[in-house]
């Protein structure tokens, strides 16, 4: 007997170390999947960073790698903004720096001869792997099948929603930040869970290392406090719950006020205070669950309604009075327009004009979910089936998830962890109950009637149908068993080959390299913005003052290492404003403008000739919505439209869109490229004036191989002189512009 039993014991043990390194086996395989589908862009292209905020990511990890964490925390940029600067060290989230700057240096101990670019461009894929295994911790607890987790961590390697984000060569912040929200809510449900302190204080650990990361962690900010109060709300108060809180937001909050971009708004802005009022809920909750142990019941409702009433007021009355006297800061305007879709248009339309901060089409959803947008509610359903204090979360996390993603495209990442833990929840559902091969017994779907209901048939139906009698058809026959199998696994290869297709040709190319196909169906390079900076890198001085919109401010800094005017920061909207003036009014108005901030070099981009159409035509008319905003009486939008409400750029173009610096430097010389009058612009399809802008206060210096990027030099006062055909003098006081007609020699006068 003791032997038999010993044997079972063994058998029992291998079964189960059999099944845990299949596990590990089949999670390092998922990894190496998610960072593999991510190096498309470098195998297609090379190895560079993509996109725009990278390249200031990448420029600050060069410089805290070259002079030290402490250097670079007091990093003071004299070269962007010119000529205002940027407190470099106290506006940005440095845990992307920091990251990289560690694994460099821990590569470089253990002798690695590695660069920091090539950190920097495979640190995305090679979160994804961790990504992955994070969501398959979450999803663990969250399901007793142990095919869950594996299906969820497969389904965030390659889903495209978190994809379009983690390639190599986007080194953005969220590279580690989608990581970092996945493993935080793991362990705050794990937290719950086993109500322990020690979980807390690591969820408070990652919390605080998302406060580094990424502003997105306010995300977290609000949905923890949120979970706790829904719990609170259904009766599910415990002392697990107020541990895991209490630890978590204690020790979170001190994290996030070490980050010096963060400070003291934990605790003095308006998207805190709902964390702040769910902690002070807690120890109420808490002080009350204790007084009602002490007191008799009719006491203890009597006690319970005074003090809800009592504490309510207090609470309430000191919030607004904080707000108002301007204390606790209100919501921002990005956050306002997460509830108002047309608040960032009308009032800070800087953040309308970015293309990620639109709302989501419909098809978005299906091109970056695929099959998982259909499996994602039936995944919360079952959650609600249970409904223990994780799948509470689940829940909730899934209807804001979905309605912010809805609001703003950028937002989709957000939604897809818990799209693809729902997913996950539920084909593994279907597959673990479709996959085994003994049906369930009749009598545990009939309650035990099943020979009764048998008989009853068999009395009323006649001999002939068999099928009816003893049926061998039924949802758990072996045929609806590979039906449904079968069908599952189609599915699965469908959503593998989309997400694979999605990776490797929607989201996997530079925006600083283009490609094309030749007729021939080969692959043509278009490598216009690299070539037009490394120009100016090459051609210009080293202080030479690059004046462009804010979109390619970081490019310039990052490539060309020149000073600029404005770049992807969008911390000042004046100074953006400023050049959006420029940009949209005469030569006569905007070469003052120029002159005042020192600008040597003007560069736009144009795509009229090879059909791109990212160029700033089509952004045009954001350059005037901001400027307006500043200068109402001076820019207005309406101007650029014709009678009929039209943006044109041909023969129909009002005089002031004809006239802008932006449309002059845009169209300058176009014409030579085409027969007399047939000047085209392929992007707007529109046949050009047959005669072209003439430029007087700035002179072409550089045009790319295909025209994407045109460089002019800022004229100076001499030359300006010589060409101009008016002089422009401005009077000291009131700084209007006076159009004033000299004999001899024109100039332009500047006071």
């Amino acid at each position: 007997m003791a032997g038999a039993a010993t044997d079972v014991f063994f058998q029992g043990n291998t079964g189960r170390n059999t099944r845990g390194l299949l596990r590990v086996i089949i999670l390092f395989t998922i990894a190496a999947a998610a960072v593999a589908s991510r190096l498309f862009s470098v195998i297609r292209f090379e190895s560079i960073i993509h996109e725009f905020d990278p390249w200031f990511n990448f420029r600050a990890t060069k410089y805290l790698v070259e002079h030290g964490f402490y250097k670079f925390w007091d990093w003071f940029d004299d070269r962007t903004w010119h000529p205002l600067g940027r407190v470099t060290g106290g506006t940005l989230y440095p845990g992307l720096m920091v990251t990289s700057g560690a694994i460099y240096h821990l590569l470089r101990f253990l002798t690695f001869p590695v660069d920091i670019r090539n950190i920097c461009v495979l640190l995305a894929p090679a979160f994804s792997g961790l990504t992955a295994f994070a969501s398959y911790l979450l999803t663990s607890e969250m399901s007793t099948s142990p095919s869950a987790g594996l299906l969820s961590a497969a389904f965030m390697g390659i889903a495209p929603g978190y994809i379009s984000r983690s390639v190599a060569g986007s080194y953005d912040n969220e590279a580690i930040a989608i990581f970092l929200l996945v493993f935080t809510f793991y362990l705050w449900i794990k937290s719950v869970k086993e109500g322990s302190a020690l979980w807390g204080a690591l969820t408070a650990l990652f919390y605080g290392y998302m406060v580094s990361a990424w502003g997105g962690y306010v995300f977290i900010t609000n949905l923890i406090p949120l979970h706790a109060f829904v719990l609170i709300c259904m009766g599910r108060f415990s002392p697990r719950l107020y541990v895991a809180y209490t630890t978590w937001y204690a020790l979170g909050t001190l994290a996030s006020m070490q980050i010096p971009f963060v400070g003291f708004l934990p605790i003095r802005s308006s998207e805190h205070m709902s964390a702040l009022g769910i902690f002070g809920l807690l120890q109420i909750v808490g002080f009350v669950e204790y007084v009602r142990q002490q007191l008799p019941s009719k006491q203890f409702q009597m006690l319970l309604r005074t003090l809800v009433l009592v504490i309510f007021v207090v609470a309430l009355g000191g919030l607004v009075l904080l707000t108002v006297s301007g204390v606790i800061a209100p919501w921002t305007g990005r956050f306002y327009s997460l509830w108002d879709t047309g608040y960032a248009k009308i009032h800070i339309p800087i953040i309308a004009s970015v293309s990620e901060h639109q709302p989501t089409a419909w098809p978005a959803f299906f091109f970056d979910l695929n099959m998982l947008i259909w499996l994602f509610p039936a995944g919360v359903y079952m959650c609600f089936r249970t409904l223990k204090d994780e799948h509470v979360f689940i829940v909730i996390y899934a209807v804001l998830a979905s309605y912010f993603s809805g609001v703003m495209v950028r937002l989709m990442l957000t939604l897809t962890p818990v799209v693809c833990v729902a997913s996950a929840m539920a084909l593994s559902q279907i597959l673990d109950t479709y996959l085994v091969i003994e049906s369930p017994k009749a009598d545990e779907h009939m309650n035990g009637n099943a020979e009764a209901i048998k008989n009853a048939a068999a009395s009323i139906l006649p001999d002939t149908l068999r099928s009816t009698r003893n049926p061998v058809v039924g949802i758990y026959s072996h045929f609806s068993k590979m039906t449904i199998v079968l069908s599952s696994t189609l599915y699965l290869l469908i959503f593998v080959a989309h997400c694979t297709w999605v990776t490797s040709n929607a989201y996997s190319s530079p925006s600083v390299v283009l490609a094309s196909r030749l007729p021939d169906g080969s692959q043509h390079i278009i490598d216009d913005y690299r070539e037009a900076y490394y120009w100016l890198r090459q051609n210009t001085p080293d202080n030479a003052k690059i004046m462009s919109w804010w979109d390619y401010g970081y490019q310039i800094g990052g490539m060309a290492d020149r000073p600029t005017l404005v770049d992807n920061n969008t911390w000042n909207n004046t100074h953006i404003a400023t050049v959006g003036k420029a940009m949209s009014s005469r030569e006569e108005v905007s070469y003052p403008i120029m002159r005042q901030h020192e600008v040597d070099y003007v560069l736009v981009v144009f795509g009229g000739l090879l059909g791109y159409s990212g160029d700033d035509i089509n952004k045009f008319l954001w350059m005037v919505r901001i400027a307006e905003g500043i200068w109402p009486e001076e820019v207005k939008e309406r101007d650029f439209f014709t009678a009929r409400g039209e943006y044109r750029v041909d023969d129909e173009a009002t005089p002031t869109m004809r006239n802008s610096l932006m449309y002059k430097m845009s169209y300058y010389n176009f014409n030579t490229l085409f027969p007399a009058g047939q000047a085209t612009d392929r992007v707007r399809g529109s046949r050009l004036p047959a005669e072209g802008p003439q430029l007087t206060t700035v002179e072409e210096a550089f045009t790319s191989e295909n025209w994407i990027i045109r460089i002019y030099k800022v004229k100076d006062l001499d030359n300006f002189g010589r060409d101009h055909a008016s002089a422009v003098a401005f009077d000291k006081g009131s700084k209007k512009r006076k159009p004033t007609k000299r004999r001899g020699p024109r100039v332009l006068r500047v006071d």
